[in-house]
């Protein structure tokens, strides 16, 4: 009787976990909206089809995300995406750290002209203290974050010269993003800085409405902008551009602890894998994205020591000035881990 009894009591504890279970399947939607920047042909893209396969498989279906590329969430405007996902209109996102930083002032810390001399640079930034702090920034900002990954260093291309100087820069109108340190930036640099959305800026190239714009070389190539005659591309490395993987707060409360674990580590899983494919082929040690770049005809200039010193020299008040804006607490821990950073 006592055996019947202890079955009897097992039985009815997993029909009501069942039923919990359904209940709160039940309370899902039967669709999360993720929203990227770019297409899902890019190493960003990518790194959002990994993450929403890897969720939909884990979580049987329960959460199904689909991928919203091309700023299509928010009318094309990418500034807008972190407003709209604390908003609700966006659920999830793998969003620019510039395009968030209007939002979230300290994330203008990975803008700051030439602060991450390598990727050792960038990896001790996303992985010590500093993603830490940033972390806690967005999720003060009503937003849950999750994971870091990456869009790159962002290189610079142009329809008119070869860039090995700022005095090369003077007067050449750059598409630019929505961001006002970029302007600063590109002002300090004698260029004519254009703030224009991605989805405006391939036309305004085509069309040589802008002379030349600044992109991770994952995007120049897919986008295959030396077909619009950005044939002069300089490699700077003045800026990097980390990504974050994110929920939207009430979305997030409403799955269970369990599935929130699994969301968590399949961003996680997924922003390591995105890493890896944004790195694929712009390295020293693997540059066929590169020689592919110049064999449509493209001009890559590489810096001496001495050149990039100049533009370090041209930009450092504009340096100066955001590392207040940012926190000078936030930048001078930067600045120390870099130091320290494992080459």
């Amino acid at each position: 009787m006592k055996i019947r009894s202890l079955l009897g009591a097992i039985t009815c504890a997993v029909a009501a976990l069942a039923a919990t279970s359904a209940a709160h399947a039940a309370d899902y939607k039967s669709e999360y909206k993720l929203s990227i920047v770019v297409g899902t042909t890019f190493p960003w893209g990518q790194g959002a089809e990994i993450w929403s396969k890897l969720v939909k498989e884990r979580t049987d279906g329960r959460i199904n995300i689909k991928i919203y590329p091309g700023t299509s969430l928010v009318q094309g405007d990418q500034t807008r995406e972190f407003t709209a996902i604390r908003q609700g209109i966006i659920d999830m996102a793998i969003g620019s750290t510039i395009n968030w930083s209007p939002q979230v002032k300290q994330l203008n810390l990975f803008s700051l002209p030439f602060l991450m001399p390598d990727y050792a640079a960038i990896d001790a930034l996303i992985h010590g203290e500093v993603g830490k702090a940033l972390f806690k920034d967005i999720e003060k900002a009503g937003v849950v974050p999750l994971a870091w990954g990456e869009n790159g260093y962002r290189q610079l291309s142009n329809s008119k010269r070869d860039v090995k100087a700022p005095e090369d820069l003077k007067g050449m109108k750059l598409r630019v993003v929505g961001s006002p340190l970029y302007i600063d930036t590109f002002t300090a640099l004698g260029a004519n800085p254009t703030q224009m959305s991605w989805a405006d800026a391939q036309p305004a190239l085509a069309t040589g409405a802008v002379d030349g714009q600044e992109n991770p070389l994952s995007i120049y190539a897919g986008a295959k902008l030396y077909d619009v005659a950005q044939k002069h591309l300089t490699l700077w490395n003045y800026v990097a551009d980390p990504l974050v993987f994110v929920v939207n707060k009430q979305v997030w409360e409403s799955w269970t602890e369990a599935d929130r674990k699994i969301v968590r580590e399949a961003a996680i899983e997924a922003g390591k894998q995105e890493i890896v494919i944004a790195r694929k082929g712009v390295t020293p040690e693997d540059p066929s994205m590169l020689k592919d770049i110049e064999s449509h005809g493209v001009t890559v200039t590489s810096l001496t020591p001495e050149q990039h010193d100049a533009f370090v020299k041209a930009t450092k008040p504009v340096f100066d000035k955001w590392k207040k804006t940012i926190g000078e607490d936030l930048v001078n821990q930067a600045q120390k881990d870099i130091a320290a950073r494992k080459k």
